[in-house]
């Protein structure tokens, strides 16, 4: 299997936005784009993106997940880099018609079909530094996606970093490319240094966010996650598995907490972390690492828990149990 995110389907969606309004929808080749190299996305880094599924389930059907929930954001994403707002309506039928010509091509479960949504600025112009783009382009990519883990399920290891962040705090909630951007130099600083796999972003001691993907604490019968606000991103997995967790009787607590009180808590029996995200859903953590030391996240193996929250997620995407909260659109 290549690896994630690697293949992509011949024939994406895309829309233009000209003098003020967006042209219809049409489908293209996936495999160029045409940009005049003074493209204000190429400079100033005008761009922003989603990443949602469509599973298909034993009846044939194809039903993407939370394909709302992706639209809003992106919307939100869009007009806080000012970018011209998107028809939301125009990006969910692109969705819809792009996944419907290629329903035959999504994977049975445990794969997916990966829908990537973006939007970039398009206006050629190199002395804009300071004001955005007056014109742009949003297309939707699908890429077909195996089972995250395939090699088994591997508790990562997290490095604390007190003393960056991932990205600009006003920036946070925004999915945006140059915020992944920002986070790769101190992970790959984790990775060589101390073999992490990802880096926890803890600013001055606040528990936020990796470079990807949101962190969950476990503690027994209580989920703690850092309450929203505008310095990370709103994950939609991340509040699937806490709307789940409720339902299932679990106590969520949405607040800020410290590393101190991280490293306490986490050193208890029966302790679990776990990152969330549309790719992997529920990765549990095994080890935190802070100046130096390595501490093991409850047993260090996968939580029952985490395992617990993510077969419950899965099976609603993948139609194995009922969707009560009225997540999946068939196509």
């Amino acid at each position: 299997m290549a690896a994630f995110g690697t293949v992509f389907m011949p024939k994406m969606a895309l829309a233009t936005y000209e003098n003020q309004a967006w042209a219809n929808a049409s489908i293209v080749p996936s495999d160029k784009l045409e940009l005049h190299p003074g493209a204000h996305v190429l400079h100033y880094s005008s761009t922003c993106f989603e990443g949602l599924k469509a599973f298909k389930h034993e009846d044939g059907s194809v039903n993407v997940f939370r394909m709302d929930a992706n639209i809003e954001r992106m919307a939100q994403s869009t007009d806080l880099l000012f970018l011209p707002s998107i028809d939301k309506q125009q990006l969910g039928d692109m969705i819809k018609e792009i996944v419907a010509l290629y329903a035959d091509e999504v994977p049975a479960p445990p794969g997916s079909m990966y829908i990537r949504p973006t939007h970039i600025g398009t206006e050629p112009s190199i002395g804009k530094a300071a004001v955005s783009s007056e014109t742009s382009l949003l297309y939707v990519l699908l890429s077909p996606v195996g089972d995250y883990f395939a090699g088994g399920v591997k508790p990562l290891r997290l490095l604390l970093e007190e003393n960056g962040m991932r990205c600009a705090p006003h920036m946070g909630m925004i999915k945006s490319g140059g915020n992944y951007a920002s986070a790769l130099g101190p992970i790959a600083r984790a990775k060589n240094e101390c073999q992490a796999d990802q880096v926890l972003f803890c600013p001055n001691g606040d528990v936020q966010e990796t470079g990807a993907a949101n962190f969950i604490l476990i503690d027994g019968n209580e989920i703690i996650t850092k309450g929203l606000d505008s310095s990370f991103l709103h994950g939609i997995t991340r509040d699937s598995i806490l709307t789940i967790a409720r339902d299932l009787g679990m106590t969520v607590t949405e607040r800020d907490f410290t590393v101190n009180e991280l490293i306490e808590r986490a050193q208890k029996p029966g302790t679990e972390a776990a990152l969330s995200g549309t790719a992997a859903v529920l990765t549990p953590v095994g080890t935190l690492i802070h100046n130096g030391e390595e501490i093991t996240v409850g047993s260090g193996e996968p939580g029952a828990t985490t395992l617990k929250l993510r077969q419950a997620l899965n099976d609603i995407q993948w139609g194995k149990a009922e969707d009560k909260f009225g997540w999946l659109h068939k196509i």
